[in-house]
Order: C-alpha cells, then sequence, then structure tokens
C-alpha cells in the first residue's frame, strides 16, 4: 500500500497548489479547489479517511516501499487541524493523534488523481490482511 514519492518531492507546478482549502467535518471531506487552465475552478475531494490511510509520513510509508504500515480502523477519523508548511504543503493533525506527514502540494494532486485506484488498492490489502476500515 505505498505511494511512490515521484510527484512529492518534485518542484512545485503553480496549478497543483489549490487556490482555497475547505474541510467538511460534517461528511469528513478536505475539498480543495483549483482553478484550470481556462479559469475555471476544478473541485477535488479527499475523505480524512483517505488522507489518513495515504499519510506521507515514514510512519505510514516508511523509509522505503517494504517499510510501508497498513493503516486500518480509520474509517471514522477526523481531521483537527490544517497547517500551511511554508508555500508548499499542509500539515494535517487527525483525531487519531497522527500528525507527522506534511502533504505537498504535488503529493495532494497525486491522491486525487489517483484516488480509485489507490482506494481500489488499499481495500483489496486490508482484505488480504484480514483487516478492517472500522475501527475494533
Amino acid at each position: 500500500m505505498s505511494i511512490e514519492y515521484g510527484q512529492q518531492h518534485k518542484k512545485v507546478d503553480r496549478s497543483k497548489i489549490p487556490l482555497e482549502i475547505k474541510y467538511h467535518r460534517q461528511s469528513q471531506v478536505l475539498e480543495l479547489i483549483y482553478t484550470s487552465n481556462d479559469e475555471q475552478q476544478i473541485s477535488k475531494s479527499l475523505s480524512a479517511e483517505y488522507l489518513r490511510v495515504f499519510s506521507p509520513s515514514a510512519e505510514v510509508q516508511g523509509h522505503t516501499s517494504d517499510q510501508a504500515v497498513l493503516q486500518f480502523g480509520k474509517k471514522l477519523v477526523n481531521i483537527l487541524g490544517i497547517e500551511h508548511q511554508g508555500s508548499y504543503a499542509i500539515k494535517i493533525t487527525f483525531d487519531d493523534k497522527h500528525n507527522t506527514g506534511i502533504y505537498t502540494w504535488n503529493y495532494l494532486w497525486e491522491l486525487a488523481e489517483k484516488h480509485d485506484q489507490n482506494w481500489e488498492q488499499y481495500l483489496a490489502d486490508l482484505k488480504a490482511a484480514g483487516k478492517s476500515r472500522a475501527s475494533s
């Protein structure tokens, strides 16, 4: 369940910097609003659970892909805080006390673009490990 960091550490593409970030606490969805090349607004929505299980932290991803730790029981996780990290990223604090992931603009864009593929793989990994999205 690891994400390649190809986009994570590249120079920031200005088009991948959201104009606005909104967290919808009740639905537990982070909404990222971008401007397209034709000046239209594009909205990308990522659930708190998705962001938590794909946290870019070493605790989740490991220092190498074979050290990644499958996250489970995060279905109801919520976001407590979002802080800018310079001009290149945000740090998200979750209600399970996880707060070590720095989500670069490139990484957030990649998570949004590959959402369906990532989520499908995550669910398959959970099933193979006999784990659940629900907390125990």
